[in-house]
């Protein structure tokens, strides 16, 4: 003979409500979706969007028009300056891009033939230069004469994306954490990245440069006769402000 428990309706319903809820709590409590990589966000933006060391290339643009060749005096300026810049920084050649079968295809040209002498004029030996033609995709665009060449630079990025909303949600707890959201720090470090000179600052200290003999020399013979070694100033007094009236 099998004993049967006999629940009365209502504890019936109050033992389901239980259930759902303690099932609903667990559900809450295992849910995602498959991407949660908030946790594995830094919180320093220095850490969130670092500073790194890669090769990147500087460019030079020269525009030539139909019916002039050779270089205009700002242009020539412009390659002077991408010759002095190139002997300090470059890892590689200059790539010279001419284009062909354009209206001022041959104006192009000439200008390159210019651009080349004043860049060996420059320093920059003729091994250091590449000529590469090109069709323009667009010919209704002027086609223009591109110098460039590889180099060590500080890049930080890219800036703009957002993984997650700024406000509170279901699957954002840095909202009511009062953390930094994700792009907040970008535009700081790849503004800083472009303002370093040189790279390597950021790895190794330069080294000393050698002492100046002349100024160690003057400041050695006052301290052997006593005298004070600060430097003077004569236009010192030019900053006070006049005693008349006082």
């Amino acid at each position: 003979m099998t004993n049967r428990i006999r629940l009365e309706p209502h504890r019936t319903l109050r033992l389901l409500s239980a259930l759902t809820g303690l099932s609903i709590a667990l559900g809450a409590c295992t849910y995602t979706n498959g991407e949660v990589v908030t946790a594995s966000v830094p919180d320093d933006h220095r850490h969130r969007h670092p500073i790194a060391i890669e090769e990147a290339r500087r460019s030079v643009v020269i525009f030539v028009g139909e019916g002039r060749g050779g270089l205009s005096p700002s242009q020539r300026a412009d390659v002077i300056g991408l010759a002095q810049i190139w002997i300090r920084e470059a890892t590689g050649a200059i790539v010279a891009d001419v284009p062909v079968d354009t209206p001022n295809a041959r104006a192009a040209a000439s200008s390159f033939e210019a651009i080349r002498a004043v860049l060996a004029a420059g320093g920059v030996p003729p091994r250091g230069i590449t000529l590469h033609h090109y069709h323009p995709d667009d010919p209704r665009t002027l086609a223009t004469i591109r110098l460039s060449y590889p180099r060590i630079a500080a890049v930080a990025g890219p800036c703009g994306l957002w993984p997650e909303d700024l406000g509170p949600s279901s699957l954002n707890n840095r909202h009511s954490e009062n953390k930094e959201y994700y792009n907040f720090g970008c535009a700081t470090q790849r503004n800083l990245a472009a303002m370093i000179d040189n790279p390597a600052d950021l790895v190794q200290p330069r080294p000393e440069a050698p002492a100046y003999t002349a100024r160690r020399t003057a400041a050695f013979e006052k301290y052997r006769k006593g005298e004070s070694t600060a430097p003077t100033y004569p236009e010192a007094e030019k900053a006070k402000l006049s005693d008349t009236g006082k």
